[in-house]
């Protein structure tokens, strides 16, 4: 059975042309067949003068279905790009990162060929990302609907007016404030747009919605994580004629006039992404970010990080008889006594 990989590459950059041709030459000698799409492969043949041994078009010779996986060149644009491609079709995507970050990518562009030989052994597993669905609701009706991978984030469509909002967690209000927009991201997109917003970043592996406002003028507007089985909702209040824009992982976009109510939920299709390694994602955080370990020394030898070793005495909580001076409050743990107690 012919195993077919689908190509796809920053056709707007020389050095992603020049990884498509070297890769599609890879899969094609490891005895896959490689696939592109019809505009690509037209570009290639132009650039470099016709291709040196065949490819086939993607809806013309074979369908989506027919994909084995996707190997996507270029930045985390890109996989976005590709994931739009894919979302509907049981196919995972592995990247090459040929950008700058590219923390949705799995190989370097060094590593081309390595990772062509992965996957033609089949050294590749494939996790599932969570995406949310996003409704966009104008004067009682749905006007828009959407997903997104990274983040749906509201932003003000005038640089000189922000928007005034109101957030809503599970049908109940949480707070409003004037903002330049606010970031309802995924795991996967914490480390994208809700990251430089200040967000926090959150695991991939967990399940969770995130809330982080764009520079916001309140006292309470902290980034917030909630469950993934609840429902977000931003509305865009009328009581200035400011007017925002939605964007869906920067690829896709609403307007939202004054009165507009976005809705966000855990979406039931998630991307699937490929990986041939079994790195933790804190030593991706430390190679993408390249943060600073220096002088980090490693599990103490023994400990159950490392080996089960002797049994040691819990340390003991403070006893009662030591507790400090109250009116009821228990200075060790900040609990109050009742008055019985006390006595």
């Amino acid at each position: 059975m012919t195993r077919r990989i689908l190509l796809l590459a920053h056709m707007g950059r020389e050095d992603s042309m020049v990884a498509a041709r070297e890769a599609a030459a890879q899969l094609y000698g490891s005895g896959l067949s490689p696939v592109m799409p019809a505009g690509q492969q037209a570009e290639l043949s132009e650039r470099f003068n016709g291709l040196d041994h065949p490819t086939e078009v993607i809806g013309r010779d074979v369908g989506l279905e027919d994909i084995e996986l996707v190997m996507v060149l270029g930045g985390d644009g890109t996989i976005l790009r590709a994931a739009e491609l894919v979302r509907h079709v049981d196919v995972p995507l592995l990247g090459v990162n040929l950008g700058h970050v590219g923390f949705l990518a799995e190989s370097e562009r060094a590593d081309l060929a390595q990772t062509v030989q992965w996957i033609a052994s089949r050294s590749y597993s494939v996790e599932e990302r969570m995406t949310i669905d996003v409704n966009v609701w104008y004067r009682g009706a749905k006007v828009a609907h959407t997903w997104a991978l990274n983040e749906a984030a509201i932003e003000k469509a005038s640089r000189e007016r922000m928007i005034e909002v109101v957030t809503e967690v599970d049908g109940k209000p949480l707070t409003s404030y004037g903002c330049d927009g606010i970031v309802l991201a995924t795991p996967t997109g914490s480390t994208a747009y809700a990251f430089s917003a200040g967000g926090p970043i959150v695991w991939p592996e967990v399940e969770a919605l995130l809330i982080t406002p764009i520079s916001a003028h309140a006292l309470f507007a902290k980034p917030l994580v909630v469950s993934p089985r609840s429902t977000l909702a931003v509305e865009i209040l009328s009581r200035t004629d400011a007017h925002a824009v939605l964007w869906c992982d920067g690829r896709r976009s609403v307007d939202l006039p004054p009165g507009s109510r976005v809705e966000v939920t855990k979406s039931p299709v998630p991307v699937r992404l490929a990986r041939t390694s079994t790195t933790p994602f804190s030593a991706r955080l430390v190679r993408k970010f390249e943060l600073p370990i220096h002088g980090w020394r490693g599990p103490v030898p023994g400990s159950p990080v490392t080996a089960p070793g002797p049994m040691v005495p819990e340390v003991p909580p403070i006893a009662w008889t030591q507790r400090g001076p109250g009116k009821g409050v228990d200075e060790a743990d900040g609990t109050h006594e009742s008055p019985e107690e006390h006595a």
